[in-house]
C-alpha cells in the first residue's frame, strides 16, 4: 500500500525540489496568530452572504438548492471568480507550451469522461455560478476540473498524542503558491437542502473541496499521487464533497468512498468528532482500490508509527513530520501542531494549512502571502458554528 504517496504527476503539478534546511522548531510563545476581531457583512443575497473575518478572509455562506447556491456564489463573488479564472487560464497556457501538450484539453477529456459519474447537483450548481458571474459554463467547470492537481501532507492525532487527548487534524496544502491562488482564498459554509452542513478552506469559483469539515465533526483532507488519465470516476473533489453532504463518521465515509468508481492517485486523512483517525490510499483501477491505515500501524512506506497517530507525507517531510511527532508526543495542541508542519513538511509551495479540531467544530487556518509560505503567516481561528448563528442573525433581518 502506497499510503505516501509519490509526488502528484497530473498536468500543472509542480515539482518543488527544495533543501531540506533543518529548521528548529520555534516556542510556542512566538507564534504568530491573527486577534480575533470577529465576522463583518460584506454583501448578501436571499441565498447567500458574504464576510470577512478578522479583515483579513472573505467568508461565504451559501444556502438552498444547488441552482440557488450558485447563482448567490457567482453574484457575491463575481469580480474574484473572474480572477480566478485569468489566473488558471494563463497558467493552463503556460503548461501547455511547457509540456507541449494541450492542458485545456486535457482538462476537457477529463470532464467528459467523469461526467457520467459526477451528481448532477454539482453540475446544476456550477452552471449556475457561471450564469450568475457572467462566464461561459465551460469555464467554471474547467475551473472545478483544477483541485484534481494537489498534492500534499496530512495528520491526525487523538488520545495519547495530544495535550488533554483532543481530536487534531492538520492539512497541509502544497500546490504552486506562485500562481496567486491565495489572492482568492475563501472560507466557503454550504448549507444544502437536506444535506449537512459543511465548511470548506477554498477558493472563489470552487463548488468541490480539498480541505473541509462538516457539522457532525468529520473533517477530511487529501493528498495527490500520480494516475493522470484514469479519469472514468467520480473527481476527488466532489467525492470529498458527498462524504461531507451523506456522511457523519469516517466509517460512514469510508463506506461512501468504497461505493464509488474512483479517478487518479490519492491519500487521504479523515477524522470525526468521535476521535476516529484513518489514513486512505485510493488508487482508481486498482484490485483493491480503497485501503485503510488505523493509527499505530506500521508502513514499509513510512519511517515510523506511533499510538493514536495516522499521518501522510512523502520522502524526507514524511521523515521530518515523524521526528516532531515523536519528539512532541503526548504534548501537541493547535500551537504546537502549527509549528510541526512548518518546513521543511510544508514545501516551498505550500499554498494553505489548516488545523481541524473536529469536537468544538473550530479550525485554524493560515494562507501564503505573495512571496511566504502558509506556514509562515499568521493563522486566523475560524468558529463553524459562529458562521452559522452571524447567516441565521442576519438572513433573519430581511
Amino acid at each position: 500500500m502506497g499510503v505516501l504517496g509519490g509526488g502528484n504527476a497530473h498536468v500543472l503539478a509542480q515539482d518543488d525540489e527544495i533543501a531540506f534546511d533543518d529548521e528548529q522548531t520555534t516556542s510556542v510563545s512566538d507564534m504568530n496568530v491573527c486577534d480575533v476581531s470577529g465576522l463583518r457583512l460584506v454583501s448578501k443575497t436571499e441565498h447567500g452572504l458574504l464576510a470577512m473575518l478578522d479583515d483579513v478572509r472573505y467568508v461565504l455562506v451559501l444556502e438552498g438548492t444547488p441552482e440557488e447556491m450558485g447563482a448567490a456564489h457567482g453574484e457575491l463573488m463575481k469580480d474574484r471568480v473572474w480572477a480566478i479564472k485569468e489566473r488558471l487560464y494563463a497558467a493552463g497556457r503556460v503548461a501547455s507550451i511547457k509540456d507541449g501538450a494541450d492542458y485545456f484539453k486535457k482538462t476537457d477529456e477529463a470532464i467528459r469522461r467523469t461526467r457520467p459519474y459526477t451528481p448532477q447537483r454539482f453540475y446544476d450548481e456550477i452552471d449556475a455560478l457561471a450564469s450568475s458571474a457572467g462566464l461561459e459554463a465551460l469555464d467554471v467547470r474547467r475551473l472545478n476540473n483544477f483541485p484534481e492537481l494537489f498534492h500534499c501532507s496530512g495528520i491526525g492525532l487523538r488520545g495519547k498524542a495530544t495535550k488533554n487527548g483532543q481530536v487534531l487534524h492538520a492539512r497541509v496544502l502544497d500546490y504552486m503558491r506562485d500562481i496567486g491562488l491565495q489572492e482568492n482564498s475563501t472560507i466557503i459554509v454550504y448549507k444544502p437542502r437536506g444535506l449537512y452542513s459543511w465548511i470548506s478552506v477554498s477558493y472563489s469559483g470552487f463548488v468541490g473541496t480539498v480541505t473541509a469539515m462538516n457539522e457532525k465533526g468529520l473533517a477530511i483532507g487529501e493528498m495527490g499521487g500520480a494516475g493522470e488519465g484514469k479519469w472514468d470516476g467520480l473527481p476527488m473533489a466532489f467525492m470529498m464533497r458527498r462524504v461531507m453532504e451523506e456522511c457523519s463518521t469516517v466509517d460512514e465515509a469510508i463506506t461512501l468512498m468504497k461505493s464509488v468508481p474512483l479517478t487518479c492517485d490519492y491519500y487521504y486523512v479523515l477524522s470525526d468528532a468521535s476521535g476516529a483517525l484513518v489514513a486512505v490510499e485510493a488508487i482508481a483501477e486498482s484490485e483493491t482500490p480503497i485501503v485503510t491505515l488505523l493509527p499505530g500501524m506500521e508502513h514499509s512506506r513510512l519511517p515510523g508509527a506511533l499510538d493514536d497517530v495516522v499521518y501522510i507525507s512523502a520522502g524526507e517531510r514524511a521523515q521530518k513530520l515523524y521526528e516532531r511527532l515523536q519528539e512532541n508526543y503526548g504534548r501537541i495542541d493547535v500551537e504546537l501542531l502549527q509549528e510541526i508542519i512548518k518546513r521543511p513538511v510544508s514545501m516551498k509551495s505550500n499554498l494553505h494549512d489548516v488545523i481541524f479540531a473536529p469536537e468544538t467544530l473550530e479550525l485554524w487556518h493560515a494562507e501564503a502571502g505573495t512571496t511566504t509560505s502558509a506556514c509562515d503567516e499568521p493563522y486566523i481561528h475560524v468558529d463553524f458554528r459562529e458562521i452559522i448563528d452571524f447567516y441565521e442573525k442576519e438572513q433573519d433581518k430581511n
